[in-house]
């Protein structure tokens, strides 16, 4: 009867494997550092649908709400109850020229018998048929009910009218109760007097509810007597959406048509209830139901354009037409991320076929893997990205580019990225990474095995159980990472892979190197320290400027105190266009002015004799274009790497791998 929405735990025997959580992140990752907004990025997965790691395609919203509009085409095309109203016109039209044939047929025969009694009798009698047919109003409706006193001559013409009549009285009832379908046959006066029975109890529970009342009779006296009209109801609210669609849908079904039409068939729907006794109790609960269901749009109207059908039937297809509108509006709403776990699966499966269903179930184990691996938690109305997600997204940023390295071994210089074995042993272990030497801690290694796949042998292991000893590092670093937030960057698609970088390296530190310290400066106008939590939703700068000399000065601050090698990496792909006057106001000029450029190098020429290293990795500067560069490079003895946006992230891994390494 009606659409509810509500959230559905699946069952077991789907055909499909649950979306693995690591996956779904990484394919939303590069759209979520494009601007920082996590839901943002859900939403648009979501509506564009997905390929899973075995190449199946997963339909996104928008081919699901293709699927539902063409649908909606279908359902129009399929029904017309101006059509139907035609149909019984031309059917009545049939019974009286059968009447008229019989009337034709029974003078002859008199006039053929050569008696003159039996001929008059006879002329009289069809005079009178044809004088009482005569006065019948043009009216069809009218006319129609006009027949129910007429004694026909025709047995033909008695039958057919009586067919007729038949078909639309159950056609009248199924328009307004289509379980009607399921127990009325030609309706008999008990069935009537049940349903009537029904329609009154219904009225007075929702005039009682309104009023705050208790409820005589109660709701399960009325099902344990009416259950079989309301399948699945399970409170007053369910039986009151059931029957309000039907009769909005009833109702639509008159509004498709034209006044002149529409006033025809009313006409005839009241003949034909009024004389079922029906008419004052329908009347009433609409009332009602109009009343208690303000969410509906009693007032629709559907263009429908088929080639007939009963109206019963166009009321159907007004019924799917309006529940489809209102899966439309979920599936075609501004942020799916909050609607789709209020979709109905079995509302897609009812109006659009188990395939559509499906992608729907796999939508929804896709979003809820995501909150259940702790990967998102919700700030308010909206989702965000967690902790462990950030981490998450660091992890598989640092999986890739050990990938690139592995495929491209040469790309520094260097045959691959390796870790320090050199020092103690520690009694702790950490999981094992891709690309991270293989000293398994045997112990933790099994540990997690048996834990995965419970007792028993053989023991088989699986990558994830892989626990590796860890080493106490001879050397610590510390390291601060400079990340220009110009308007350029974002320009020229540089700002997702540098936040890659940062949360690929700052995963690496924080897993292999504890010891270590690492921190992330942001630098546009001015430099800002940021958390590593929060380079997802880094967004640029809009302000103009690229003060490189402000962001060492904080990179040199926050390294005041920190012991061994200390570093600070430097991604930029413009010289340095803004400083810091002497009172603490940025200034920006293109091309930089030199009062610029020398306070830049002053910083240069603070952190050199700090101890600091500057290691530059420029995007997209040409060598002779900009020289500064490589004047940082001459005068702090730090390393300078021109590369473009696609090797970024693998050469910074690389470099500092290599240079990381324990002697």
């Amino acid at each position: 009867m009606a659409v509810r929405y509500r959230f559905r735990r699946f069952g077991e025997g789907d055909d499909f494997d649950d979306v693995d959580a690591d996956e779904l992140l990484g394919r939303l990752v590069d759209d979520l550092l494009e601007d920082g907004d996590l839901e943002a990025a859900l939403d648009r997965l979501l509506r564009e649908g997905f390929e899973t790691g075995d190449g199946e395609h997963v339909e996104g919203l928008t081919e699901l709400l293709d699927r539902s509009r063409r649908r909606r085409r279908e359902l129009e095309a399929q029904a017309d109850p101006s059509g139907e109203l035609e149909r019984y016109r031309e059917w009545l039209e049939h019974v009286e020229s059968l009447e008229a044939t019989g009337l034709e047929g029974l003078l002859e025969q008199a006039e053929a018998s050569g008696d003159e009694r039996r001929r008059e009798v006879t002329r009289d009698l069809v005079d009178q048929r044809r004088m009482q047919r005569d006065l019948m109003s043009e009216r069809f409706t009218e006319r129609l009910g006009e027949y129910r006193e007429y004694e026909f001559v025709s047995a033909e013409a008695r039958e057919e009218y009586e067919r007729l009549m038949a078909e639309l009285e159950r056609d009248v009832l199924d328009t307004y109760f289509r379980q009607s379908k399921e127990f009325l046959g030609r309706p008999d006066p008990a069935e009537l007097a049940r349903l009537r029975e029904m329609m009154d109890a219904l009225s007075t529970m929702i005039e009682q509810d309104r009023r705050g009342e208790a409820l005589d009779p109660t709701f399960e006296e009325f099902m344990g007597r009416f259950g079989d009209y309301f399948p699945g109801a399970e409170s007053l609210q369910d039986v009151v959406a059931m029957m309000a669609e039907r009769a909005a849908a009833a109702e639509a079904m008159f509004n498709s048509l034209s006044a002149d039409q529409q006033a025809e068939l009313r006409s005839l729907m009241d003949q034909l209830l009024g004389d079922l006794d029906l008419s004052f109790s329908l009347t009433r609960l609409t009332a009602n139901l109009r009343e208690a269901t303000p969410q509906i749009d009693w007032n629709r109207a559907h263009r429908l354009r088929g080639d007939g059908g009963s109206f019963a039937d166009s009321t159907d297809a007004i019924e799917q037409l309006g529940q489809l509108r209102q899966l439309e509006d979920f599936l075609g709403r501004a942020d799916p991320a909050q609607g789709l776990p209020e979709v109905d699966v079995e509302a897609i499966r009812r109006h659009l076929g188990d395939d559509a269903a499906r992608h729907v179930e796999r939508l929804q184990r896709a979003l809820r893997s995501l909150r259940e691996s702790g990967f998102v938690d919700r700030n308010g109305r909206r989702l965000k990205l967690s902790a462990k997600g950030v981490r998450q997204i660091g992890r598989l940023a640092l999986r890739a580019l050990f990938a690139r390295l592995r495929d491209t071994p040469d790309l520094t210089g260097h045959a691959s990225a390796t870790l320090a074995r050199g020092g103690d042993r520690e009694e702790t272990s950490t999981p094992w990474e891709p690309g991270a030497p293989v000293t398994l801690h045997l112990g933790h290694t099994l540990y997690n095995a048996l834990v995965r796949q419970g007792p028993g042998t053989p023991v088989r292991l699986h990558p994830d159980d892989f626990e590796v000893e860890e080493y106490e590092a001879l050397r610590r670093s510390a390291t601060v990472f400079a990340i220009d937030l110009s308007l350029s960057m974002a320009m020229r698609g540089n700002l997702v892979p540098a936040k890659k970088m940062v949360l690929a390296l700052t995963q690496l530190i924080a897993s292999r190197f504890p010891r270590d310290y690492v921190a992330v400066v942001g630098f546009g106008e001015r430099a800002v320290e940021l958390r590593v939590e929060d380079i997802p939703s880094l967004t640029i700068d809009y302000n103009y400027g690229t003060n490189l000399q402000h962001a060492l000065a904080l990179s040199r601050h926050l390294l005041r105190h920190e012991r061994g090698e200390r570093q600070v990496v430097v991604v930029t792909d413009g010289e340095p266009t803004a400083h810091l006057t002497a009172t603490g106001e940025p200034f920006f000029a293109w091309p930089p002015v030199r009062e610029t450029l020398d306070k830049t190098m002053a910083e240069v020429l603070r952190c050199t004799r700090a101890g600091i290293t500057i290691n530059t990795f420029a995007l997209d500067i040409e060598r002779s274009q900009f020289p500064f560069v490589e004047q940082i490079a001459r005068v702090n003895g730090g390393r300078l790497f021109y590369t473009d946006v696609d090797d970024l992230g693998a050469y910074v891994l690389d470099d500092f791998v290599t240079h990381r390494r324990a002697v």
